[in-house]
């Protein structure tokens, strides 16, 4: 029987364990499951729906981040400088958005068993996000001209304090839930404008165009908070807005998913649920049936495309 040469048989078979290949692509679909659960729990108020499966998802999606988000964790324990490196890359940058962002829905869905946690994961979450938002700032004010270029990613970065808003609204914490609320709207609708005015300049390659989906999250999210805070009408506002985005979006399905299937298929996730969230809320609200069917049609579109996309990554 032959041997191997040293050089082979010399070699480490220890398998790299999986927490250290977490990758953050793998958090925009996660924060899509959390956002398909929450559109899910507004089922009840907009078609007379059961509770039940709301909250098995709800409660289904709460182990799922636990453990998502203990592997990236452990990674970054293990390797502190991975945050750093993760962020110099556009999926990095998104993924670790989505990370604390679903941490913020996380803690909304703690609120009705135990207010107390809910408030501390929450504070960590907006932490984490403060944290991301401070290095990616430092990366702008620093790294190349390129690094600069406005994309939807940015969204998520300075606008992604805006899903704090909704289990603030849950605690009690109404001050802040409404600067929050203002700040992310300026700082919402400084990204769509310089958006709008780069894309006049230059058309993103296929494979970025998936994270155009991205643009409509703010808007589903603002007019979400604004209900929650009292402010219909403004909330009526962002719903026609967001309506407007998302058929721009289908009319242009096809050029936008022209490269094919790719991780960034992620930016069509999270978008889809608060679109639907969103929808549901105004009909519940009394806006009109035309919402509550918009709303339901999101909503099975998520249920089926979100999962399916989560498996693929």
């Amino acid at each position: 029987m032959s041997q191997q040469p040293p050089a082979f048989s010399n070699q480490s078979t220890q398998q790299v364990p999986r927490w250290r290949k977490t990758p953050p692509a793998l958090f925009p679909p996660v924060l899509g499951l959390f956002g398909l659960s929450a559109a899910w729990m507004r089922t009840p108020d907009a078609f007379g729906l059961p509770a039940a499966f709301g909250q098995i998802l709800s409660g289904a999606m709460v182990l799922i981040y636990l453990f998502a988000a203990g592997h990236y964790v452990a990674k970054l324990a293990a390797r502190p400088g991975v945050v750093a490196e993760d962020l110099k890359i556009l999926p990095g940058r998104a993924g670790l958005a989505a990370l604390t962002m679903a941490g913020m829905l996380f803690a909304s869905a703690l609120v009705p068993y135990s207010p107390w946690l809910a408030g501390v994961a929450l504070a960590l979450a907006i932490l984490g996000h403060g944290a991301v938002l401070a290095l990616v700032i430092r990366n702008l004010l620093t790294g190349p001209v390129e690094v600069r270029k406005v994309t939807p990613v940015f969204h998520l970065t300075f606008v992604g304090l805006i899903v704090s808003a909704i289990p603030a609204v849950q605690l009690g914490w109404h001050g802040y839930a409404s600067a929050i609320f203002w700040l992310s709207l300026v700082a919402a609708v400084a990204i769509w404008t310089l958006s709008g005015l780069q894309f006049a300049r230059e058309v993103p390659p296929p494979p970025l165009r998936p994270l155009l989906a991205i643009h409509l999250a703010p808007a589903s999210l603002l007019g979400t908070v604004a209900l929650l805070l009292g402010m219909g009408n403004l909330g009526l506002v962002f719903g026609i807005l967001a309506i407007g985005l998302l058929a721009a979006l289908l009319a242009g399905g096809r050029w936008i998913t022209q490269a094919g299937f790719s991780p960034f298929w992620g930016a069509f996730t999270f978008p889809i649920a608060a679109f639907s969230s969103l929808m549901m809320i105004l009909a519940g609200a009394g806006y009109g049936d035309v919402f509550r069917i918009l709303g339901g049609v999101a909503l099975i579109a998520a249920t089926f495309f979100i999962p399916v996309s989560y498996t693929h990554l």
